[in-house]
């Protein structure tokens, strides 16, 4: 194991993740949770932005966005994803590389349904990532929208999570001198076991 304690330890990488992102809860001002995600477009042109992880489960992370944007467009093309997290108050990163499926039944429309209702308002009267005339006409849709639905609008068709399963999980820590720590988490395929290795810095 390259020596794991501390920080590292622990079999599981997906509880290693929850352990690190539930200290940076404590201690990042503002959106613990927020990931660099990077897609393909149909050309291999790589494109990154700025996402929210809203859950770490036994296997996977899940995240949620319009499903007619670019990134859900890249995602449901390549099937493939790269994410990192990073806590510049605890000195860590994570890096995620993986599969990619929708998740869009009764979890995402439990997820839709705790948020707030502006934020479910905004769901339907964004088209993201399309051309906008200006934001008196996003805030009119958002109107229309609030006076067709009122307090309960239910998830669109168009709008829920995306899963991204690992094949590779690489925790980072700061060291002194530059000296960094460094373990990689690896696996052919989401059923295979993982094998960890100690990296250079």
């Amino acid at each position: 194991m390259g020596g794991r304690s501390g920080i590292f330890a622990g079999d599981d990488p997906f509880k290693i993740a929850k352990r690190w992102l539930q200290k940076a809860e404590k201690t990042e001002l503002n959106d613990p949770n927020a990931i660099a995600l990077s897609t393909v477009d149909d050309l291999g042109m790589p494109n990154v932005r700025m996402v929210l992880l809203k859950e770490i489960d036994t296997n996977s992370f899940v995240f949620y966005t319009n499903y007619g944007s670019c990134k859900a467009r890249e995602l449901d093309n390549a099937r493939r994803a790269a994410f990192v997290l990073h806590w510049k108050s605890l000195r860590r990163q994570i890096r995620v590389r993986g599969l990619v499926g929708r998740e869009e039944g009764a979890v995402a429309d439990e997820y839709f349904n705790s948020r707030s209702l502006k934020s479910r308002l905004g769901a339907w009267a964004s088209r993201q990532s399309e051309p906008l005339s200006s934001r008196k006409v996003l805030l009119a849709e958002v109107a229309r929208i609030g006076a067709l639905y009122g307090q309960s609008p239910p998830r669109p068709s168009f709008w829920g999570g995306y899963r991204v399963t690992p094949i590779e999980i690489e925790f980072w820590a700061d060291g002194r001198f530059r000296l960094h720590d460094r373990f990689v988490w690896r696996r052919a395929t989401p059923n295979d076991e993982w094998l960890t290795q100690r990296l250079s810095p």
